[in-house]
């Protein structure tokens, strides 16, 4: 299948782009829409994590679970929202957490290209919702996509930082090969959960903390 997605992962996905349930996952797509259903993010934007962050250019990963299911909000980038945007309650405390951590100010604005752009790969589980129904889509093969992007991840990458937040995104360090990767886990940053152990985590300073050991360019967390 000629999926339009960057160059280097589109070499590196190549075998999943030929699989059955990605095909499937086409064809559902295309069904909903054909039925007047509402699809976030807009077409050219669930591949946008992949294309704002070359797979070579891969330092850190910060794994959410579905898109924003509200209209505007969604464009392809984990926990992110275009400029304009209000910004969401979960990311709302990750930038009290980067504040906590590094000492810099909230920005006013959600949207994190500019982290996407330094490497770190903003990387939802399902890459699609349909409009107002949250998970909608966790069932239709993305899951098996992402899973397969974080193994490959694993597996042809050295020295990652994964940032797992929440009981969902912990479930996937069987994925991760501990031995190449640093794997930081906390509670998810919802209002409803941050206060249980993703408030003072530290995570974005440990993160810089890895890479530099390793050599390699940490990661500009302040956003303007």
């Amino acid at each position: 299948m000629d999926v339009k997605i960057e160059a280097s992962w589109k070499a590196a996905l190549t075998h999943e782009f030929e699989q059955p349930y990605f095909y499937r996952i086409a064809e559902f797509l295309k069904a909903e829409k054909a039925s007047g259903k509402i699809i976030y993010p807009p077409g050219p934007d669930i591949f946008h994590a992949f294309d704002t962050t070359p797979f070579n250019k891969v330092k850190v990963v910060i794994l959410g679970q579905d898109p924003y299911h509200n209209p505007g909000e969604a464009h392809g980038l984990s926990f992110s929202v275009p400029y304009g945007i209000a910004i969401p309650p979960s990311l709302v405390n990750i930038y009290k957490e980067i504040q906590s951590d590094l000492g810099y100010t909230s920005p006013q604005h959600g949207n994190l290209k500019k982290w996407a752009q330094q490497g770190v790969l903003l990387l939802n589980a399902a890459l699609t919702v349909e409009a107002h129904r949250p998970m909608s889509h966790s069932k239709i093969g993305w899951h098996e996509f992402t899973n397969a992007v974080i193994s490959l991840l694993s597996r042809e990458k050295e020295h990652l930082v994964f940032l797992l937040w929440g009981r969902f995104a912990k479930s996937k360090q069987e994925l991760i090969d501990k031995s190449k990767h640093l794997i930081l886990t906390a509670a998810h940053p919802s209002p409803l959960s941050a206060h249980n152990g993703f408030f003072g985590c530290r995570h974005f300073s440990k993160a810089n903390e890895w890479l530099l050991s390793q050599g390699i360019e940490p990661i500009d967390w302040s956003i303007q």
